[in-house]
């Protein structure tokens, strides 16, 4: 499968903006389509930045014809405000993404996920990951890559306060720690779902925590 057209979303994110820079310079890739609410700073020659509402996605645009799709859209409860504004970033928008990408011909799509998605876990973010992976898995992809990172090393533009002391503690920790539990760098995250994406294996490919270690 050759992969030369590639759809992100989600390119303002900590893992998101590493993934965009990344195809940006990556020979492979003749075209990046990255639809975002507001306009991105810079422009690249490779780069088609369509405006767009993620609530009402236009079905029939003329962007939608790429080879895979990247997606690294997602929230926190904080800022989304309710349990259901967070499963319409999290769940909805990837995959009406994943749906209209699909019917315009990709055939890949990679995700940039959680340690712990599970459809029936008890807690809700953990849950509402895997009813995503599921969904994904149910359209049958040609390649699906699901990339489970755990805590995420790296610089964010808002402040976490929660994260961010669990990133001191953990990177004191770093060296005895299992390596499922260590932080995972936004840049080793966004190189595993690039590769995969511009070398796609049939079927369900599944990266871990422990492989994205620091």
């Amino acid at each position: 499968m050759n992969v030369t057209r590639v759809l992100h979303v989600g390119s303002t994110g900590l893992v998101g903006r590493e993934v965009l820079a990344r195809l940006l310079g990556d020979a492979r890739v003749t075209r990046v389509v990255a639809p975002t609410r507001r306009p991105l700073a810079p422009t690249h020659p490779k780069l088609v930045n369509p405006v767009v509402d993620f609530d009402a996605l236009p079905a029939s645009a003329d962007w939608w014809p790429v080879d895979a799709v990247i997606c690294t859209l997602g929230t926190t409860m904080r800022q989304a405000g309710s349990r259901e504004a967070f499963r319409r970033v999290d769940h909805g928008y990837p995959l009406q993404v994943a749906r209209h990408a699909q019917a315009a011909g990709a055939g890949v799509y990679a995700l940039n996920s959680a340690a712990g998605a599970n459809p029936r876990s008890r807690v809700f973010y953990s849950r509402v990951k895997g009813e995503l992976e599921r969904d994904l898995e149910a359209l049958r992809f040609a390649s699906l890559v699901l990339v489970r990172p755990g805590l995420i090393g790296g610089d964010r533009d808002e402040h976490r306060p929660g994260e961010a002391a669990a990133s001191v503690v953990l990177r004191a920790l770093g060296p005895v720690l299992p390596r499922g539990w260590r932080i995972n760098p936004a840049s080793r995250i966004a190189a595993a779902l690039v590769d995969a994406t511009l070398a796609p294996r049939p079927g369900r490919q599944l990266i871990t925590a422990a492989s994205l270690a620091g």
